[in-house]
């Protein structure tokens, strides 16, 4: 009996906003509106499609596509028949596409037909997946082999499907690179979540009445998770961008008198810069939100300025917290100048040295957390599982310190980890493919400052001897084997590689060589 009282899992949270908030605009898309009530029925339609096909309690299904109302009702749809999503990223290519499909088992791949050209010719590599859906929002001619989401959905019952769904259940597997030459994927039950949105909407300053624009990836934990759910969660209105585009943002905060949104600073500083800008009236957005890397100051003041003091928020964490760990708040902002703020409600954090000692203020030690936000666990690797939650919190990789006041300000990339344009890049992953260039001897892949990107990939290479390496030749070798934002934007080459006793490539000191 307690199962089914002591409810409160994502797809709970749907039905319910459809009671409280009804006719209520939950979201619109381009000239789409949907209200909450519509939005519990279109989950529900989704859910029961999904049964229809074969899928049960703790099966995955496979999402690649660009920013949409499916990416919300897909995840309130599967959390109410205990299923589980996996969001894909959209700019990685076909080989990455296929470890992750494959890895999480996913039974379902859902592609939204802008997508459907990029896997048409590698479709035998997805050795798990049982059905093909095919996401018409422009092309409605339907591959062989796919089934029409929207059409199918329409032809769906409205009963709530009746599935007993726990808190501790997996709703969502998102893919972190973390710093392996494969991605992790991430645990991330009904009570992480729910636990995080109430952080978010407590730390965030949330209200019912805001009009949110979401602009970024909603594969994203951030987009989705720190914003996008949490704002469902409490009846606000979300306005959802199909692609990132900042004149288009610069008019749809115009449009429908947005108050809040989120954005990395590589963003901000766009819509900043645009020649559009001072052409609309900004008035209405009150509050937002930057993460991924930090805010220049100068940058803080123009946006305050530009929007009419415009309040800002620092979100600081990663997927395997849900992913917010700590915020930075508005009254903070110039006082605290690149400080990712003090700990969210519901999150305890701490800064702990390699024989598990905590550190005092001002020393530096690796960030660590206790939490509900927490994932479960990386799916199927027990050892790297283990080693995240060694001595009793969740380790996030991350070197920090605390100031006398108690803020947090993170010293050092969490192994190498290259933070480019609000994306990451596993440093390893690069390494491995310049490894297989013909001609290099070693190499290091390090993030350097930039105006535009705030960090681009950029590589080190020592050639072997006899060799003759052109920067270009490299980078578009890269490009044939990795996606877009992993390859390098800079070859450098050098003799020989700044090494420890032991022979590690000391990466920091390559930073501070050439990053000034």
């Amino acid at each position: 009996m307690s199962n089914i009282i002591n409810r409160d899992t994502i797809g709970d949270m749907a039905r319910r906003a459809a009671t409280k908030y009804g006719d209520k605009t939950a979201i619109i898309f381009s000239d789409m509106k949907i209200s909450f009530y519509d939005l519990e029925r279109e989950a529900r339609r989704f859910a029961n499609l999904m049964t229809a096909f074969g899928i049960r309690k703790g099966d995955r299904v496979a999402l690649y596509a660009y920013n949409s109302p499916y990416y919300p009702i897909s995840m309130l749809g599967l959390a109410k028949i205990g299923a589980i999503q996996v969001p894909i990223n959209y700019m990685l290519n076909a080989e990455e596409i296929a470890y992750i499909v494959n890895h999480s088992e996913s039974k379902i791949f859902i592609i939204e037909d802008a997508l459907y050209p990029i896997i048409a010719q590698s479709q035998p590599s997805f050795t798990t997946v049982e059905h093909w859906g095919y996401l018409p929002l422009a092309d409605t001619m339907v591959p062989e082999g796919f089934f029409n989401l929207v059409a199918e959905m329409e032809a769906m019952p409205l009963d709530e499907p009746q599935v007993g769904v726990t808190a501790e259940n997996i709703v969502q597997i998102p893919y972190t690179s973390g710093t392996e030459s494969r991605p992790k994927g991430a645990m991330l039950s009904h009570r992480a979540l729910m636990s995080q949105y109430h952080s978010c909407i407590f730390d965030g300053r949330y209200d019912t009445y805001d009009v949110s624009l979401h602009a970024l990836p909603l594969f994203h934990c951030a987009q989705l998770h720190c914003f996008l759910m949490p704002y469902l969660y409490i009846g606000a209105t979300n306005v959802i961008m199909h692609k990132a585009d900042p004149l288009e943002m610069i008019k749809l905060i115009e449009k429908y008198q947005i108050t809040h949104m989120f954005a990395p600073p590589t963003v901000w500083i766009g819509i900043l810069n645009h020649p559009e800008f001072k052409n609309y009236n900004h008035r209405s957005l009150q509050k937002a939100a930057y993460g991924a890397s930090i805010m220049p100051v100068e940058i803080i003041k123009q946006l305050s300025v530009a929007f009419h003091g415009l309040q800002l928020w620092n979100y600081y964490g990663q997927t395997e917290m849900g992913p917010v760990a700590t915020i930075l708040k508005p009254e903070d902002q110039l006082l605290k100048p690149g400080s990712a703020g003090k700990p969210v409600l519901n999150v305890e954090t701490r800064l702990m040295d390699d024989d598990r000692t905590f550190v005092p203020f001002g020393a530096v030690g690796e960030i660590v957390h206790r939490s509900g936000h927490v994932m479960s666990g990386y799916l199927n690797d027990p050892e790297k599982t283990e080693e995240a939650f060694a001595f009793g919190w969740f380790h996030s990789g991350d070197l920090g310190r605390f100031d006398e006041d108690g803020y947090l300000y993170v010293v050092d990339r969490k192994k190498d980890m290259i933070k480019t344009g609000g994306e990451n890049v596993a440093s390893r992953e690069v390494e491995e493919v310049l490894y297989q260039y013909p001609g290099v001897e070693e190499v290091a892949v390090i993030g350097l400052p930039d105006p535009k990107w705030i960090e681009i990939v950029a590589a080190v290479v020592v050639s072997k001897k006899g060799s003759s390496i052109k920067e270009q030749d490299v980078i578009s070798y890269c490009k044939e084997h990795l996606a877009g934002f992993k390859c390098p934007k800079k070859i450098l080459i050098t003799d020989q590689l700044p090494k420890n006793p032991s022979g590690k490539i000391l990466k920091r000191e390559l930073k501070e060589a050439l990053g000034k």
